[in-house]
């Protein structure tokens, strides 16, 4: 007998909005080479919370943004993430000194199988794998910790946070995993600092904007100064004395319904039994409603486009196993947990 699929929410989301795309990615393993920056920046900042809440130092959180952006001296993008992640941490180090909670589990994963609704049987053909932020204890309750980085917080995005359905499912795995009830959820979000360090003018730029304001004064005359590149200090104070506007950081209580479990389950069941005939059929059919879906071209897009062109596969892709965000490494020298004293 077959082991089942390890497939996560992630991925049956992709196959709920586009087949094609979820078949390029879960069942041929292919990533594109070119990694969407908003993601990635995510991604380290996950990582540091990851350390901040575990170890509450600091100086780890910097070191761990330090190795990240190793190349930044000579790499403009590198820089510019470091210092907002820099100025980031920083800032969320002071905000949230003291907790209201007590972490239980941090990157917290689990496995489950997918059950059918009516006859409570579970699929042989796939699995349901996850990793929640962390697991927190609040007024002796569960809630758990899900970290968000965000471009601003209003109340479209709170009110967004209500279909996260990933975060919703996960909870209930993470009950009948541990055998527990989880509350709520608490919604950590950073706000992503807009400002941009200053890159001066060349000195042609100068002479031309001088020749400007001389044009224009009556006496002739012009006091204007060349604008110096900003340095990394007076950047990274200005970015600091952004992050103390208290809504750079938001935190969002949502209270779980035992009824959202019940929807969720029944809908993951559903998509399993359409995953299976479309690989029985190999009928992976593309939807073009989601090619540009969040005002940007799909990262499969090209592919599709090009009809599949071995070419563009070679030179736009690289095969990467699925689930990669399930696996689970050190962040810092520190142990992630003592294996003789579990959580649970």
């Amino acid at each position: 007998m077959n082991k089942p699929m390890t497939t996560t929410y992630s991925m049956w989301r992709m196959f709920r909005n586009c087949r094609k795309a979820c078949e390029y990615r879960y069942l041929r393993n292919l990533v594109p080479l070119e990694k969407d920056h908003n993601m990635a920046f995510g991604s380290v900042i996950h990582d540091c919370l990851e350390i901040w809440h575990g170890e509450r130092e600091l100086e780890k959180v910097i070191e761990h943004i330090d190795r990240t952006y190793a190349d930044r001296i000579k790499d403009d993008k590198q820089l510019a993430d470091w210092h907002l992640a820099t100025a980031m941490m920083t800032s969320y180090s002071e905000r949230y000194a003291t907790e209201g909670f007590d972490v239980q589990a941090l990157e917290e994963t689990f496995e489950g199988s997918i059950i059918n609704p009516d006859t409570n049987a579970a699929s042989r053909s796939f699995v349901l794998a996850g990793k929640v932020d962390g697991l927190v204890i609040q007024d002796g309750q569960y809630f758990l910790l899900e970290h968000k980085t965000a471009a601003q917080v209003d109340a479209a995005y709170l009110e967004r946070l209500w279909t996260d359905f990933q975060i919703i499912l996960y909870a209930w795995y993470l009950e009948q995993t541990l055998g527990i009830k989880i509350t709520g959820i608490i919604y950590n979000v950073l706000v992503k600092a807009k400002l941009r360090q200053s890159k001066g003018e060349t000195e042609a730029e100068f002479e031309t904007r001088r020749a400007e304001l001389i044009a224009k004064s009556k006496t002739g005359k012009s006091s204007a100064k060349r604008k110096m590149p900003e340095t990394d200090e007076a950047f990274q104070a200005r970015l600091r004395a952004k992050y103390d506007d208290p809504g750079m950081f938001h935190r969002e209580e949502l209270y779980l319904s035992r009824d959202q479990f019940t929807e969720l389950r029944s809908e993951l069941w559903e998509l399993s039994k359409a995953m299976l005939d479309a690989r029985r059929r190999n009928t992976f059919y593309r939807n073009t409603a989601f090619c540009f879906q969040y005002g940007r071209a799909c990262p499969y897009y090209p592919l599709c486009r090009s009809g599949e062109n071995p070419n563009v596969i070679e030179n736009c892709f690289e095969e990467v196993r699925p689930h990669e965000e399930l696996r689970t490494e050190p962040k810092s020298d520190a142990p992630k947990s003592d294996p003789q004293n579990p959580v649970f």
